[in-house]
């Protein structure tokens, strides 16, 4: 299983990773909307109920300059192909999308934040940080069984 930082150099207003895993698109469908599991990769969520349109948070713990909150809503649900959501911190109003191909070997997942402003530099990168590190910890939750 591998995690790639796709982004393109010259781009700001995106962040692209892909991750090659050994996993059925049923198993990491599950991880991205499973209350539970997508809490032990991701962020505390409250109140996820799987249906476009629907509003959901991430609650993190507070931290200097940061209530936590994460205000989401479902944009676009596809089961086991696509999942998409806003995702609004403060001024920060962006979309994750993960789109889930079947390959021979398992799935390979692509993840994409956009909407980023050029102001938002700072933000941008601490995203890019912020989205390997918890790749990473999806990647060993799909190696668990689930």
């Amino acid at each position: 299983m591998s995690i790639k930082d796709i982004t393109d150099p010259g781009q700001s207003n995106a962040i692209a990773f892909t991750f090659d895993l050994q996993h059925p698109p049923a198993k990491v469908w599950r991880a991205l909307t499973d209350p539970t599991l997508l809490s032990e990769w991701l962020l505390p969520v409250v109140g996820l109920e799987l249906r476009t349109g629907a509003a959901f948070e991430f609650a993190a713990p507070p931290q200097p300059g940061w209530d936590g909150a994460v205000a989401c809503q479902f944009l676009e649900i596809e089961p086991e192909r696509k999942l998409s959501w806003s995702w609004v911190v403060a001024d920060i109003d962006t979309v994750v999308t993960f789109t889930l191909t079947p390959t021979t070997s398992g799935t390979c997942l692509t993840l994409v934040q956009s909407g980023f402003r050029p102001d938002q530099k700072q933000n941008f990168g601490g995203a890019r940080y912020g989205w390997n590190m918890m790749g990473a910890k999806l990647v060993t939750l799909l190696g668990r069984s689930l």
